[in-house]
């Protein structure tokens, strides 16, 4: 992945870590993917996908918590792409690990961030 990407998947986790502390965070989807060399021709699916993980989550409506999150995601600095942001609490994790293909896809081949503290 390129520096400014880096850096602007950073000032993101900044900008979260500015409401919640996070306590894991993955990025995947089809630009990581890219990024890894998969071929062109195959189903892309969401573009950016975003695994947040936090204690601070619990209590919050997973609704609430999702919306927030994306909203502080910059489409504009990451190719104009949309993230399909996923919110967790670390047992809420374990189980849509266990459940959703796509948050165990990520967990498993996705690029592990540093949370920033706040």
């Amino acid at each position: 992945m390129d520096a400014e990407r880096c850096r602007e998947l950073e000032r993101y986790l900044r900008r979260v870590g500015d409401r919640w502390p996070i306590d894991e965070a993955i990025v995947g989807g089809a630009q990581v993917d890219d990024d890894r060399g998969a071929p062109p021709q195959r189903e892309r699916g969401p573009e950016w996908v975003v695994l947040l993980v936090s204690d601070a989550f619990d209590g919050i409506p997973w609704l609430d918590r999702v919306y927030q999150a994306a909203s502080l995601w910059d489409a504009a600095e990451l190719g104009g792409h949309p993230a399909d942001v996923h919110c967790y609490t670390p047992a809420e994790f374990a189980r849509k690990r266990e459940r959703l293909r796509i948050v165990r896809d990520v967990a498993d081949r996705g690029l592990r961030l540093r949370p920033v503290a706040a």
